[in-house]
């Protein structure tokens, strides 16, 4: 078997911390007079907490000292980690575990690449960082998907060559900077969302073995 460089998202992808966001950037929202939904979560999808909170100050129409910028961003993480900090193995997606597990059988190499600043605390909370070759989150990149960094770091960690990666994301953004980086990029997710992607599966259930196998034969010009 070839080898690959397997480069997994986190949220949304492993696990689904995307409601813990909601309920944090809610309450920040709503404790400066600013309405957020679901729909809004969805826009922060991928992106930083800077980033996040620049967008929702927007939606009010609002403007903030630095100082008070940057308390809120330290109260939206802090609201965040009491969140995660109830996780447990139960919190895995469907069938992620086993894809990993088969992985680490093949002797595939395998990567974290995720803008999450906790992700590293969140994987030993759902007792998976022992699965990962490689970790890159957000406290190693300056620049947010749709820009690869975090996917070429991961590369490099990982001692394999862009071509030879596979990128398995939810976000828009994330399957952006995959087909930037010129890896393989699998969409976790919704088809009519995740066009861009080279495939695009619901969900973990959905990938058979004899998909993993076929990967690792394939590159990314071959399947476009």
């Amino acid at each position: 078997m070839n080898k690959k460089g397997f480069i997994f998202d986190l949220d949304g992808v492993i696990v689904d911390t995307a409601k813990y966001h909601f309920l944090a950037w809610k309450k920040l929202a709503n404790s400066i007079d600013i309405d957020f939904n679901l729909e809004q979560n969805e826009q922060l999808k991928g992106i930083s907490r800077v980033h996040s909170l620049e967008k929702i100050l927007e939606w009010g129409n609002k403007t903030l000292s630095e100082d008070k910028f940057m308390e809120l961003m330290a109260r939206k993480n802090n609201d965040y980690l009491n969140y995660i900090d109830q996780m447990d193995e139960s919190e895995i997606l469907p069938d992620v575990t086993k894809i990993l597990e088969y992985l680490k059988q093949q002797n595939q190499p395998i990567a974290l690449g995720s803008a999450s600043k906790n992700a590293r605390a969140i994987l030993k909370r759902v007792k998976l960082i022992k699965k990962f070759d490689a970790i890159v989150d957000g406290n190693d990149v300056s620049k947010a998907k749709p820009h690869p960094e975090v996917f070429l770091n991961a590369t490099r960690a990982l001692k394999i060559n862009a071509k030879d990666c596979v990128v398995f994301e939810d976000s828009v953004a994330g399957i952006q900077a995959a087909n930037i980086a010129n890896m393989i990029s699998i969409g976790i997710g919704e088809k009519s969302i995740l066009k861009e992607a080279d495939f695009v599966f619901k969900d973990f259930t959905e990938i058979s073995i004899e998909f993993l196998n076929k990967l690792t034969n394939v590159e990314k010009k071959v399947i476009q």
